[in-house]
């Protein structure tokens, strides 16, 4: 089983405030890992950080990705070697189709033209797979989207960029039941022994659909207990207070 990502004592900062402090996690390839914790314990600054976000400052400790630091890299080459973030509120881009987003991506990912024909044939199964409708790909890019039509089209992207590492931050929010569904079909399908996923949430549901092979609890910055899939369904139960009061002990 080959290392995909390997974060080691990491500690960020944003503002002279630190939010990490001493992560260390290793996803290898063909695993899901479940990140789990309440606002504000460092999660989504984990996935921001991994991605290149230049607010957060890099105190101490090394990202490795495919045994290669990344911490010199900008976002846009860490895209090119394979990592993708699913936004938890992606932003709107007026006056850019669907389409043409995606082909200018792709483009810029693999490094050459993609033929419209191939394009548009891969585009349209990846739809379809989704249950979006054809009529999508000409709307701009998450401009009147609702927050399932938004969700949708971060897998669509995914589905079709086909990263090594794909970090899903809250993908679930904002989901009713049905889009959920539909939603975690399509990363059940992107999942391969080749790749890994990182999927960050606040609650159990998701995992329902999703079977984690590691859920990590983030308490104030850091890791503080590591499990199975069975560990989602005490943090239901118990909630975070009750990792908080030593349940690693």
């Amino acid at each position: 089983m080959s290392e995909l990502i390997k974060i080691i004592d990491l500690h960020a900062s944003i503002q002279g405030k630190e939010i990490l402090k001493g992560v260390n996690l290793t996803i290898n390839a063909g695993e899901v890992h479940a990140i789990m914790g309440k606002n504000g314990s460092g999660k989504s600054t984990l996935s921001n950080i991994i991605m290149g976000h230049p607010n957060y400052e890099i105190t101490r400790g090394d990202i490795l990705f495919r045994g290669e630091s990344i911490l010199g890299l900008k976002t846009d080459e860490r895209a090119k070697k394979g990592i993708f973030l699913c936004f938890q509120y992606p932003t709107g881009i007026p006056g850019v189709t669907v389409a043409n987003f995606l082909r200018t991506v792709l483009k810029s990912l693999t490094g050459k033209e993609i033929a419209i024909k191939d394009f548009r044939k891969d585009l349209k199964e990846a739809m379809k797979l989704l249950q979006m409708d054809d009529s999508f790909v000409s709307r701009y890019v998450n401009d009147g989207f609702s927050g399932g039509e938004k969700k949708r089209n971060e897998i669509l992207q995914m589905s079709l960029f086909k990263p090594l590492l794909a970090i899903l931050d809250e993908t679930d929010s904002g989901l009713d039941i049905d889009a959920l569904k539909i939603v975690c079909d399509g990363i059940n399908r992107y999942k391969s022994k080749d790749n890994a996923i990182l999927l960050i949430t606040h609650y159990q549901r998701m995992l329902n659909y999703i079977t984690p092979d590691f859920v990590h609890v983030f308490i104030d910055g850091n890791i503080a207990l590591t499990g199975g899939k069975e560990l989602a369904l005490k943090l239901e139960d118990n909630g975070y207070d009750w990792v908080t009061a030593g349940a690693s002990k």
